[in-house]
């Protein structure tokens, strides 16, 4: 019998015989990486890993089997109402064209134009109206009194000055102000005028973009907001645009300037090649639309009142910055206080009452001769800058109510669009009417879809 120690010196003789012909080295195949186009699957992560292939790497997965993933199931299968897909379009509206827009079409529901260049689908929506619309078959508003009178003002600035026609949307929260400067919008676009929309300007204060100080203009640049604002400008007024060229030259920094007559297409191209370029070129394309006269200009901004409010940038120091040391709320304010201005055109904004993060300051409030919401007094401080950029403001009173006709059209759509499972009658109108108190958004939120969970 062999002692324990003879056994040890055989079992390390043969491990030296084995580590010259093939040496001993340990590989972990889930670390090797795969080749390009090749799926690998996960081993086990159980006691017994997954067998490794003659080449020390995992086996690819099959790329026809689809695992952990949801797909529909067919029409075929789906007989039961309530998930019938295809169902016949019952909401059938007329389009919304600017020869319609009359008194005759009060209290109507008017669809809006279905393609890629529209204004609201390139320079987005307020949330609360892209919510509205995407439970709508299609995007629609009711044509109210207070609409007719904005379309008035509009035709009437066509003419004139911005100066002249710097107008604000005032009245209680969820009365229509966001809607009403939509159709505003569609109006102009439809009649062939220069269109710019914001849709949030809360975003443009809330410090969601980056921010850099410019030493030449002493403000803080926003370039990625100025950048996005020049590519939707440019896709929804290509056909007009291109028509226009400059007037003057107009200095870049880092290039050669840009010589007048130059088409402002190219202009605007600029600013889309080198972000960095996008807040000058921004600032001296709305110089030069708003030196011609072959179309007239409408600037609409939502969420106004946020250009006058506080900004959450901070600076180096963490010290707030004041919204109007921002490069593109300072822009807008300069045409909204009539420092800069068309020479055909409007400004017309509406004011968000239901944002508590940007309410209406004091300076806005005294220029558009609002009621107050809290005690103020002549010792409430109020900034000489802000004075200034809210002077000369024009308000455009929505009524806080819906008419018992407009409030019937609005009743109709979400009928006819089977968006109220409720069978549609007088008592059901007049319920969820008197229940909102006439209140356009409590009538369709509280009221009408409200009644889904009832």
């Amino acid at each position: 019998m062999l002692t324990l120690s003879v056994r040890c010196q055989r079992v390390s003789g043969q491990l030296l015989a084995s580590s010259s012909t093939s040496p001993l080295v340990q590989t972990r195949s889930y670390a090797t990486q795969p080749k390009k186009g090749q799926i690998v699957k996960q081993a086990s992560q159980g006691f017994k890993g997954k067998k490794n292939t003659p080449s020390g790497q995992m086996e690819p997965a099959k790329k026809d089997k689809k695992m952990m993933a949801f797909q529909p199931l067919p029409v075929s299968q789906l007989p039961h109402p309530l998930f019938e897909s295809d169902r016949p379009d019952t909401l059938t509206l007329q389009s919304f064209h600017p020869e319609m827009l009359t008194r005759v079409v009060e209290s109507q529901a008017l669809k809006f134009p279905h393609n890629d260049n529209d204004p609201f689908r390139i320079f987005g929506l307020p949330r609360n109206i892209l919510v509205e619309f995407r439970l709508l078959s299609k995007p629609c508003s009711v044509i109210r009194s207070v609409t007719i009178d904005a379309i008035n003002k509009l035709d009437a600035a066509s003419e004139k000055n911005s100066k002249e026609s710097r107008v604000v949307f005032t009245g209680p929260q969820g009365c229509g102000k966001s809607f009403l400067l939509l159709q505003a919008l569609q109006y102009c676009n439809a009649r062939d005028w220069l269109v710019l929309y914001i849709p949030r300007a809360t975003n443009l204060v809330n410090s969601t973009t980056a921010h850099t100080y410019d030493m030449r203009t002493r403000t803080y640049l926003q370039p990625i907001f100025a950048y996005q604002t020049l590519q939707r400008f440019l896709k929804v007024n290509t056909p007009r645009l291109e028509q226009l060229r400059t007037q003057t030259e107009i200095e870049i920094e880092r290039r050669p300037p840009v010589p007048p007559g130059t088409p402002l297409v190219e202009l605007i191209n600029i600013g889309l090649k080198d972000q960095g370029h996008a807040p000058t070129v921004l600032d001296a394309v709305l110089e030069e639309i708003g030196k011609q006269t072959m179309f007239p200009v409408l600037l609409a901004v939502d969420d106004f009142q946020a250009l006058y409010c506080k900004s959450h940038y901070r600076d180096q120091h963490f010290s707030a910055i004041k919204s109007y040391h921002l490069s593109m709320p300072r822009l807008l304010l300069e045409y909204a206080s009539g420092q800069k201005s068309f020479a055909r055109g409007a400004v017309f904004g509406a004011l968000s009452m239901s944002n508590t993060t940007f309410p209406l300051p004091v300076e806005l409030r005294e220029a558009l001769s609002l009621e107050y919401d809290r005690p103020y007094g002549p010792y409430v401080k109020r900034q000489q800058e802000l004075v200034e950029y809210a002077h000369g403001l024009e308000r455009l009173t929505v009524p806080s109510s819906l008419s018992v006709p407009e409030a019937a059209s609005v009743f109709e759509v979400w009928m006819k669009d089977r968006a109220v499972p409720s069978k549609p009658n007088d008592e059901l109108f007049l319920a969820k009417y008197s229940e909102a108190s006439g209140n356009a958004r409590a009538f369709v939120w509280k009221g009408l879809l409200s009644s889904m969970s009832a």
